[in-house]
């Protein structure tokens, strides 16, 4: 019952979404659409999802300070979005860091803050892309004060991160001392609290992080491409300055809580963003569901040889992953001190 409580809420708003979105689009628009796409086009973009992918694998591992071998952390972060697309509670994230664990002699302690870490500066580099592209849906003025705004929170965040890097067993300490007598704290983010802290001792290690931010940033700029080129499929007139906003709408789209997958969420954000540009809301919906396609089909071939490697099942993998959920929560109620 705890577990459909938690997951209740972003059922709600898949299920909102997919209404809203069945209540505006025109599927015989859409369809046709997809009949006229030029499959040249998507061929490519098929081809750098995959890239992406393969791209994806090189900034965790360097993340992992190059300790795994990399074959493992391709097939692990694969696997990874695979178990995120069909499993609920963003599983796939202790997913890869689990199955990695069992192939790298790394621990899984070792392996999660880094995964905390990378989703931190996703969120940073989709809140850069969003700037970047309300320019190009908002007038000068309106764009520039909210540029500001967001501008000034990314810094903010950025130096509390590098604080927080310099001074992380202060911090761990303060926080134990605050969740000693407030418990809510420590059941709210004890372990990710924790993970996180962990995780940004790469910020003191200046060529570690310098290859990081470039493995991102390469990372991002293969999204913006693929992006562009699924758009210029269906939407011969666009232009790559969109796809700024399109792919930070999208970031954050599944980032909201939804169905697993981010199943209305992303269909929505992408879609949205698109309608700006275009007026079309269901060929735009043709572009969302083909990016969620080749979601499917990277993380599928790439998930998929990997389980099949490790003799796994999603069913398998699923079942570890709550028994290892459930006996975290168990250590962290045990460690908590009675009121």
């Amino acid at each position: 019952m705890k577990d459909i409580k938690k997951i209740l809420p972003g059922a709600l708003v898949s299920i909102i979404l997919v209404a809203a979105i069945l209540y505006f689009v025109d599927f015989q628009t859409m369809w046709v659409s997809i009949q006229n796409a030029n499959y040249g086009i998507l061929a490519g973009s098929a081809v750098l999802s995959f890239v992406w992918l393969f791209g994806r694998a090189k900034v965790w591992q360097t993340l992992l300070r190059d300790k795994p071998k990399y074959v493992d952390v391709l097939f692990a972060a694969g696997e990874g979005y695979l178990l995120n697309a069909f499993l609920p509670f963003r599983l796939g994230e202790l997913g890869r860091a689990f199955l990695l664990s069992r192939k790298s002699g790394m621990t899984f302690s070792e392996i999660l803050p880094t995964i905390v870490i990378e989703r931190v500066v996703d969120l940073v580099f989709s809140a850069a892309l969003l700037l970047i592209g309300l320019t190009y849906v908002a007038d000068a003025q309106s764009s520039a004060q909210i540029g500001y705004i967001i501008g000034g929170v990314m810094l903010f965040g950025l130096v509390m991160m590098y604080i927080l890097a310099r001074n992380r067993q202060w911090a761990l300490d303060v926080f134990h001392k605050l969740s000693g007598r407030w418990t809510f704290l420590q059941k709210v983010g004890g372990s990710f609290l924790e993970s996180f802290l962990t995780g940004l001792g790469v910020l003191t290690d200046g060529w570690l992080f310098l290859r990081f931010l470039f493995w991102m940033t390469l990372n991002w700029l293969v999204a913006l491409v693929a992006y562009y080129f699924i758009t210029l499929a269906f939407f011969p007139q666009a232009e790559f300055t969109w796809l700024f906003f399109v792919l930070g709408a999208a970031a954050f789209g599944g980032a909201v809580p939804a169905l697993p997958g981010g199943v209305g969420t992303f269909e929505g954000a992408v879609s949205a963003a698109l309608f700006l540009f275009t007026g079309d809301q269901s060929t735009s919906l043709a572009v969302a569901l083909t990016a969620r396609l080749y979601n499917y089909l990277n993380s599928g071939v790439i998930g998929g040889i990997g389980l099949v490697r490790e003799g796994q099942t999603l069913s398998g993998v699923y079942q570890q992953l709550m028994n290892l959920r459930n006996k975290e929560q168990s250590t962290q109620n045990d460690n908590v001190p009675p009121v």
